[in-house]
């Protein structure tokens, strides 16, 4: 088992940047695919992007691509999630999820969530 708690989400404009963090507790997040996804009011769960294990392997959905960075630190249990060019599209709810072993590009292949945290874009 896993627990993930994210922070850093915020109200900033459009052309910011913000970093998320996702701490992870309980069993060494090393073990574990982490993914961010994002739910905007009224719409589906999407992923963000997702890491792989050891970190060399990472994709980005086509909306971020170029313009968000994910991250891992094994060693701090932490994965991090470093948006730049914030656009009010972005605006949403991001969480952080885990999954065993490879990762997933379905919310559905994650077995772990953590709470939460709103990010908001202003024009």
């Amino acid at each position: 088992q896993v627990q993930l708690v994210e922070s850093g989400g915020g109200l900033v404009q459009a052309g910011a940047s913000l970093r998320l963090s996702c701490a992870a507790s309980g069993r060494t997040s090393s073990a574990y695919s982490m993914a961010w996804f994002r739910q905007a009011l009224g719409k589906e769960r999407e992923l963000v992007a997702a890491i792989t294990r050891s970190g060399s392997s990472r994709y980005y959905s086509d909306s971020v691509k170029g313009r968000f960075t994910i991250s891992r630190d094994n060693a701090k249990n932490t994965v991090y999630l470093q948006m730049s060019s914030l656009r009010p599209e972005d605006t949403a709810v991001y969480y952080c999820a885990a999954r065993p072993n490879t990762s997933g590009r379905r919310s559905d292949d994650y077995d772990y969530w953590g709470q939460g945290t709103q990010v908001t874009v202003s024009s």
